[in-house]
């Protein structure tokens, strides 16, 4: 059995398209679907997060709440509702993960930002090693830098964080591997 979790992080439908669509997501969504089709041939759980936000594209229950179009799902994966940035804020995540005797995390989703970078970091706080899918996250451009070099960013400036002892290996989708 592993002990490896995969993380996707709000990839839903108004992250995704339209107005607040992310950068290249067709593409990032795609990849995704690679590394959540490996994690299953594992025995990996897939946990599938999704922000919410009153009065928000995020609203819960809304068409822009729902995950996106594209999206490989399956019945044996594990939904989680947010409210943060952190995924492990005020949620069942850590429980989940320590039930199930977790020890290791693969993240990816949107936005590099936001939430893949804050409950990266607050992975690492709470021991876990991260792999971070390097081309499966993305966000929007910001008016300063382009979403490209905002999630790039992201990428080298989480695989520095040396503080909590674990670190986050970033790694393309073509190279994830989980082991049983």
């Amino acid at each position: 059995m592993t002990t490896t979790a995969l993380l996707i992080i709000d990839v839903q439908q108004a992250l995704c398209s339209g107005e607040g669509g992310t950068f290249e997501s067709p593409r990032v969504i795609d990849r995704i679907n690679q590394v959540s089709a490996k994690a299953r041939a594992a025995g990996a759980p897939v946990v599938l997060i999704q922000h919410e936000a009153p009065n928000d594209p995020l609203e819960y229950g809304t068409e822009g709440w729902q995950l996106a179009d594209g999206l490989d799902t399956q019945p044996t994966d594990i939904r989680l509702r947010k409210k943060a940035s952190d995924s492990f804020h005020n949620t069942e995540l850590q429980d989940l993960l320590q039930v199930r005797g977790i020890k290791k995390l693969v993240i990816c989703g949107m936005q590099s930002d936001f939430c893949v970078d804050t409950t990266t970091r607050r992975a690492l706080a709470l021991g876990y090693p991260v792999t971070l899918v390097s081309d499966g996250h993305s966000t929007v451009d910001n008016g300063v830098l382009t979403a490209a070099q905002i999630s790039t960013h992201h990428t080298v400036t989480l695989a520095n964080i040396q503080s909590f002892g674990h670190r986050v290996t970033p790694q393309l989708a073509d190279e994830i591997k989980f082991t049983v």
